[in-house]
């Protein structure tokens, strides 16, 4: 497979200015980060930058701050960048004007500057052409690092490809190159799991994978709207009941591209949304009208295990229950466990995605026996959705 877009193997980086965009949006609590995971997906391009003698100049957006705000400032941040790579990080209070031309001005071959919040600037949003060009005079090339951010078109994100030489720095590469391998040419047969609370924000999800996997198992509250649209009795389930024509409509399309569609055969049931509440397992045709499905049950799980074995490629997003309460994360846990074991035992790819997926896989202790976990939730889920990534689109071959 050729590869359709630009990366640092393309490019002489020694003594050039590498306007680099890094997702450094990392969760801070009084002025600490406290999650460093994002900080080490960037560490290596930044490092490799480095060492080739290119001069490495970061840019970021941190929150959504209104104009300039103290609290959305990246220089903690670069700090504990700085602790991650093990090298000095310079910082310049603006990201355009004559601090940053300063700044970008002093450094020798192999530094790191990172510069101050992209969104300081109401024009980076906006993608506007001048704020570009500003930023643009800082550079002589534009990596881009920060495939959670591909699916905005915004100046840092997008319209720097059009006024410098544009590659992939080796975090969006290998983003790239898994998801190539999970729905654009895939090794076949494909399975998805879709799990989590609600159908409205999947629809798009959904028809787009019916039309690519050979099965998907729909699980987590999702699987209510489906349940019911069908004719089972949900009880107090969350359930999307105006949504019940656009969950036969699914499945109508599922029907017609030949996609298995794998829904619950059992449920887990508790009286209360609380943890450690008493529950049980029942056949579909008996949930109790005052219960609420928390979870899949056993005979679904052996299912959804039997699915797993018999796919090539497996690609997830989203819960199967409650898997932030215990018992009923359950399905999630042992389900992510043996499509785990099937990945180290080299007889499937698995790509997982989504801010809840990843914490459901971390949970059970798996999250790096995957073949890859994408930490981009909006872009990964329009990836999946199957529509093009402004951030992609502009690194690729013209």
């Amino acid at each position: 497979m050729t590869k359709s877009f630009r990366t640092l193997d393309d490019v002489d980086v020694k003594g050039k200015r590498v306007l680099l965009r890094v997702d450094l949006n990392v969760p801070m609590e009084g002025g600490r980060v406290t999650d460093a995971t994002r900080l080490e997906r960037v560490a290596p391009t930044i490092t490799e930058i480095s060492d080739k003698g290119g001069k490495v100049i970061l840019l970021a957006h941190f929150g959504r701050p209104k104009g300039r705000d103290a609290k959305d400032s990246l220089k903690p941040v670069a700090a504990e960048l700085a602790k991650v790579i093990k090298r000095p990080v310079g910082f310049a209070d603006d990201c355009i004007g004559e601090v940053a031309a300063k700044a970008v001005g002093a450094m020798k071959d192999g530094d790191i500057h990172c510069l101050e919040n992209t969104r300081f600037h109401k024009e980076e949003e906006k993608n506007d052409a001048g704020f570009v060009a500003e930023l643009a005079k800082l550079g002589d090339i534009w990596v881009n690092d920060a495939f959670s951010a591909a699916h905005r078109a915004h100046a840092t994100t997008e319209g720097l490809g059009h006024k410098l030489p544009a590659y992939a720095g080796r975090t969006m590469q290998a983003e790239l190159d898994a998801l190539g391998k999970a729905l654009d040419a895939p090794t076949k047969p494909v399975i998805a799991i879709v799990g989590g609370a609600k159908v409205s924000t999947k629809i798009e999800l959904l028809e787009n994978l019916v039309s690519k996997v050979d099965a998907l198992v729909i699980g987590g509250g999702m699987a209510n709207t489906f349940l019911h649209a069908q004719g089972v009795a949900v009880g107090k389930s969350l359930a999307e009941k105006d949504l019940a024509a656009t969950a036969l409509r699914i499945l109508d399309k599922a029907n017609a591209a030949n996609c298995a569609i794998i829904l619950p055969v059992d449920a887990v049931v508790a009286s209360q949304f609380a943890a450690n509440a008493p529950s049980h397992a029942y056949g579909l045709d008996a949930i109790p009208t005052d219960g609420m499905i928390l979870d899949v049950g056993p005979q679904s799980i052996a299912r959804i295990h039997a699915a797993i074995d018999d796919a090539a490629t497996l690609v997830w997003n989203g819960p199967l229950g409650a898997f932030e309460l215990t018992p009923f994360d359950r399905g999630t846990v042992v389900s992510a466990k043996h499509a785990a074991q099937r990945t180290k035992s080299k007889k499937l790819i698995s790509v997982a995605g989504g801010g809840d997926t990843v914490a459901a896989l971390n949970q059970a202790g798996v999250g790096g026996d995957f073949t890859y976990v994408s930490t981009a939730g909006g872009a990964f889920l329009e990836w999946m959705e199957g529509k093009p990534l402004p951030g992609v689109e502009v690194l690729k071959h013209g």
